[in-house]
């Protein structure tokens, strides 16, 4: 058998229906969300997932656990697959930020883009390990994922990389490494 990963964004929450920064902020899924989260468990529902983390965001985490009801899998809560923390420029627009700052990597408070993958990427080596002989699903944000998947699929590039809410992307192990199959998955709602 082969082992699969996937990491797949939350649904739509309502700061994302806003048009907002959400960041650490708890925003709850919207109705789209959680038929997001019911159309992304039932995707996954057959896929062998046997191990489930999650952002400790309830957005993130009612998220994974419409997919741990379809799988029978308990969610765990891993607090480094947390959304990128933008400080006091949570719940504002992006377009202000940068209309302020030219980008938001440069507004003071906000967590660097280094800081973000190296959490995020030693909490994926940890999920890595675990997964030895089995298959996981790990539910996040768009700002943990696309510096993720750039750095396990190189070929990509995050500028241009799209995260759509309730999206998941594939990879399989193949010998000792991981190779990407897929990414941004949306299943119809």
């Amino acid at each position: 058998m082969t082992d699969h990963l996937y990491l797949a964004r939350h649904g739509e929450s309502m700061l994302n229906a806003a048009g907002l920064l959400r960041g650490r902020l708890d925003s709850p899924l919207t109705l789209k969300g959680r038929a997001q989260a019911l159309s992304l468990a039932n995707a996954l529902a057959n896929c062998d997932i046997q191990v489930i983390l999650a952002s400790p965001l309830q957005r993130a985490f009612d998220t994974a656990q419409a997919v741990a009801t379809k799988t029978d899998v308990q969610v765990e809560v891993d607090s480094r697959f947390i959304d990128r923390d933008y400080g006091d420029w949570a719940g504002r627009s992006l377009a202000e930020v940068e209309e302020l700052w030219g980008s938001i990597d440069d507004a003071p408070g906000v967590e660097p883009r280094v800081a973000v993958l190296q959490r995020a990427s030693v909490a994926l080596l940890d999920v890595f390990d675990r997964l030895d002989g089995r298959s996981g699903l790990v539910v996040s944000h768009d700002a943990i994922l696309r510096p993720l998947l750039v750095w396990l699929a190189p070929e990509l590039e995050e500028r241009t990389l799209t995260q759509d809410t309730g999206c998941y992307n594939v990879f399989e192990r193949t010998s000792h490494s991981w190779r990407l199959i897929n990414t941004n998955i949306v299943p119809p709602v």
